[in-house]
């Protein structure tokens, strides 16, 4: 077991995991601010982009990429900076770090070394979509980006199309045609779908239907922008429960299992679908 102290004082210095906006500069809080103004150090995924981010909120705090391609090299140097008491910021193109983006390796990393991972707050393009949707928000389970191969979604898409919790991907507008095309035979053409994209910007649109009318809908339309689906979850089958017409009978064949009458009659008279006095009345009287 370990414990952390998010901010208690130290020797070694902090690693903060900092959101950054999704669309709009104007979601960006003030703490990110500050926290990106403080450290010693902004890990980017991509320097360039951060940039643009930094300049305009006037922060000079020098930046070392940080993103899947080089993330094994740079881990350790990245610790022993923290472990000599320096601060690091982490962040992504956009949205929170680790989630469909480059972190959890240093995160992970940290951890082992015992220095300080703190969570700062912020936007989530999945979780932006969808509490806007319209689909029912929890549970929910997110899966990121898909595999690019037609065969791969689908193996995905068998394996969970099921499963009663809503689901979010990620998916590029060049390709969420034909990832609709593939969710259609296996998913049928009624489940309900949401393409959430550009969110936050000035172009930003929902496209609501079923899997069948968003499918034809962009055989006809191009669309631009990151894209968001949001899937309604599967409707699992209700098991036919059988039981005996007699109420005597199925409050004694309970029994017969270990039950009390007791039990035996408030177990009869949940699976019927009956009072509990119903049963009762019947099993003592007859």
């Amino acid at each position: 077991m370990q414990k952390q102290k998010s901010y208690t004082e130290g020797v070694q210095g902090k690693l903060y995991l900092v959101p950054t906006p999704i669309g709009n500069l104007e979601d960006m809080s003030f703490r990110c601010i500050r926290c990106l103004k403080e450290a010693d150090l902004i890990a980017s995924e991509d320097t360039r982009n951060t940039k643009k981010l930094l300049t305009h909120f006037e922060i000079e705090t020098p930046q070392v990429s940080f993103h899947e391609h080089n993330y094994k090299e740079r881990i350790p140097q990245l610790i022993e900076r923290l472990i000599n008491g320096e601060t690091l910021a982490q962040v992504s193109d956009a949205g929170m770090p680790s989630i469909s983006d480059p972190g959890h390796e240093l995160v992970l990393a940290c951890i082992e070394e015992g220095i300080d991972v703190i969570a700062l707050p912020g936007a989530s393009a999945g979780i932006t979509a969808l509490i806007a949707s319209g689909i029912l928000p929890q549970p929910f389970t997110f899966y990121g980006f898909l595999p690019r191969k037609a065969k791969e979604q689908q193996a995905v898409f068998e394996e969970i199309k099921e499963l009663p919790p809503t689901q979010i991907f990620y998916e590029s507008p060049h390709r969420v045609a034909a990832t609709l095309k593939n969710m259609l035979p296996i998913y049928g053409e009624e489940r309900q779908v949401v393409l959430c994209r550009e969110l936050t910007k000035l172009h930003e649109e929902y496209l609501r239907g079923t899997i069948a009318e968003l499918v034809d809908y962009l055989s006809e339309h191009t669309i631009k922008g990151e894209c968001c689906l949001i899937v309604s979850g599967g409707e699992a089958e209700e098991e036919e429960v059988s039981f005996p017409e007699s109420i005597i009978e199925h409050v004694d064949q309970l029994i017969a299992t270990g039950l009390t009458s007791k039990e035996a009659i408030k177990e009869a008279a949940k699976v019927r679908g009956v009072k509990k006095q119903e049963v009762y009345k019947v099993y003592h009287t007859e």
